[in-house]
């Protein structure tokens, strides 16, 4: 399958990114030209699962510095309160998504930071270490959302944490949805 030319216009913005100073904030002024527009993404990227939100793996740099991946959500589905461990954006490009950020040591029940705010169609939030990297994210409308996702690493193949409400660490590794219709586009 033929890389839509916008998203190869942004795995080179990223490429060229990663070896300035301020990289985060150059990749997330080209995620946020990316998700500007809604065309781009072939459906069978976007496509939802019926009862959990899904990742679907778009690039994964060969050398390991960065991913990117389209993340679909149902009506009402919703992340675990979890972290990255590593930077990166979160752009939508369709519907809406909820997002509560949180304070966790793992010994005591998630604590939320600040009140949940809502990223519609074109907008971008910085994760990581560096700017908060623990929160929950919903979608916020009835119809699917869409975002797409860049992390400093392969976040499908990267060790995370789930903090659960009652207290605790978990850890999980996501993983992707892609199938024999969903090669990466690598």
């Amino acid at each position: 399958m033929n890389t839509p030319d916008p998203l190869m216009r942004f795995i080179a913005a990223v490429h060229v990114a990663l070896g300035q100073p301020a990289a985060h904030e150059t990749v997330s002024a080209a995620l946020a030209r990316l998700v500007a527009h809604d065309y781009w993404l072939p459906p069978a990227y976007a496509q939802p699962h019926p009862e959990h939100h899904q990742q679907y793996l778009l690039h994964a740099d060969p050398t390991g510095r960065f991913s990117i991946v389209s993340f679909v959500w149902g009506p009402g589905q919703a992340t675990p309160i979890h972290d990255h461990g590593v930077w990166g954006a979160v752009g939508v490009l369709r519907g809406a998504e909820h997002s509560q950020a949180y304070t966790a040591d793992g010994t005591t029940p998630p604590r939320p930071i600040g009140d949940r705010h809502t990223l519609h169609p074109g907008m971008v939030e910085l994760v990581g270490p560096d700017v908060g990297d623990i929160h929950k994210v919903s979608n916020a409308v009835e119809a699917v959302s869409v975002s797409i996702h860049v992390y400093g690493t392969d976040i499908g193949r990267h060790p995370r944490h789930v903090y659960p409400p009652e207290g605790g660490i978990k850890p999980f590794i996501s993983g992707y949805a892609n199938g024999p219709d969903t090669p990466a586009f690598s």
